[in-house]
């Protein structure tokens, strides 16, 4: 996802120019911005020479903490512009550290919003595995179209797999950035492109037209996150005419999107890394061969072949995959002495019933994700946990027991209760070297605490 001003909104049909729009400017994977951007762009030029890079290797591991001093004394021996940009840039690969790890972060160059909205490497390479899978042509790279690609880090893995891919925002140190991180990353791959261009008026259509398209549509705006699809930047129903258009490709979206915006020619995955539910992505192929300016052979055969209708969630880094076979809801049933914690990227594709099913287990309540069951099953699409006890609320009646039992280490999980862990724990006053669990949770409707250990 990349920030407002690299996607601006307007009113276009995909494919077309606004009338006397500039011829769109392109840069070449291995050659410089074009007009009207000089090349390399400004605030980036300093940091390309010698003393830049140099300065930028040794600021590699340094301490924002003591950048105040640090900068006073690099200034000495170094221009204040350019000993500016580079701890500005070193403080942003420090960040990107957890995204892209330390090797592919360090020679990446990032805007303050790049790196905090681009896609992961686990997220992203995922997904260039499916655009594999689709397959979209007989012979020679496909060629997709990355819309909104901020600082290159879809478009990177892309290309490294083997895509020729044009990459397209209109912001000009962004186009810039993501230029150089595909460059740098992605060397050996097809010729890639990257265009300075609204999205929304970029031509889908002109030669060489894509076989996919990918858009990552911005969901941030001044006040913070945008909760209205028709509010992101191009609007999701854009995006939609736009992949239908071309015939194939993803859309990224925010993993709270309601299913029934979900058209029902596109599949819905979401997807989960470590554990914490990333995004969710909308995937059509037409299955019209003939489809779109750029369509491929039609669907694909691979393990990740886009159905239409279908609801998958994907854990990595296992890149694990449940796909939802239109199961009833499970049975409510009395708490059984195991409860099972679904990851997040199945319960927000609804496929607890499906994990359920897994378990021959039922839920807790019909409101609450929470499978019990009385056997213990090994599933990667859940935490299994062993229920000890099972107590009405009441935080003095659990203080008690954790007391006797010498709990000085408790993880809080709450599930339908307005109880913030943090407060639960100052309120526990907790002593003693054992550890445990509780669910702070409802029970047929019953505010109800489950303690118990990870089984």
């Amino acid at each position: 996802m990349h920030g407002a001003a690299s996607c601006q909104r307007a009113v276009h049909a995909p494919g077309r120019h606004r009338r006397g729009a500039p011829a769109v400017p392109r840069l070449a994977h291995n050659g410089p911005v074009t007009d009207p951007t000089p090349s390399p762009a400004p605030s980036l030029a300093p940091l390309l020479s010698d003393e830049g890079q140099a300065l930028l290797a040794a600021l590699r591991d340094h301490d924002p903490a003591q950048e105040l001093a640090l900068a006073t004394r690099l200034r000495r021996d170094h221009p204040a512009e350019l000993v500016s940009a580079a701890l500005a840039q070193a403080r942003l690969r420090q960040r990107a550290v957890a995204k892209f790890g330390e090797r592919d972060a360090y020679r990446m160059y990032f805007t303050p919003h790049g790196v905090e909205q681009a896609t992961r490497t686990s997220v992203a390479a995922h997904r260039a595995g499916r655009f594999r899978d689709i397959g979209l042509r007989d012979g020679g790279p496909a060629r997709i179209t990355d819309l909104c690609c901020g600082v290159g880090g879809d478009a990177i893995e892309l290309a490294r797999a083997g895509f020729a891919v044009t990459a397209v925002d209109r912001d000009p140190v962004t186009c810039e950035i993501a230029a150089l991180n595909v460059r740098t990353l992605a060397p050996d791959a097809p010729p890639a492109t990257v265009v300075r261009a609204d999205v929304m008026t970029y031509d889908l259509a002109a030669a060489p037209a894509p076989d996919a398209l990918f858009i990552d549509p911005a969901r941030r705006g001044g006040r913070g996150r945008i909760f209205d699809p028709e509010a992101y930047s191009p609007p999701l129903s854009w995006a939609i005419e736009a992949v239908r258009t071309v015939g194939a490709g993803g859309i990224k979206i925010a993993p709270g999107i309601p299913h029934e915006l979900v058209p029902d020619d596109f599949e819905a995955e979401w997807i989960s890394d470590g554990g914490d539910v990333k995004e969710a992505v909308l995937w059509h192929h037409a299955t019209d061969p003939g489809a779109g300016p750029g369509a491929g052979p039609g669907p694909g055969s691979g393990p990740g072949a886009i159905t239409p209708g279908a609801r998958r969630a994907t854990l990595l880094p296992a890149g694990l995959t449940l796909t939802g076979r239109g199961l009833p809801d499970p049975p409510v049933r009395e708490v059984g002495r195991y409860l099972y914690e679904p990851d997040g990227a199945v319960i927000r594709a609804h496929l607890v019933a499906e994990v359920a099913d897994e378990l021959d287990g039922g839920l807790i309540d019909a409101t609450i994700a929470y499978i019990t069951a009385d056997e213990p099953r090994p599933t990667p699409y859940a935490t299994a946990y062993e229920i000890t006890d099972e107590l009405p609320f009441n935080l003095k009646r659990l203080k008690a027991l954790l007391r006797e039992r010498g709990v000085g280490i408790l993880t809080v999980k709450k599930r339908g209760s307005p109880v913030e862990p943090e407060e639960l724990r100052r309120r526990m006053k907790l002593q003693g070297r054992e550890s445990a669990t509780v669910f702070l949770t409802r029970v047929a409707g019953a505010p109800t605490m489950l303690l118990g250990r990870p089984a």
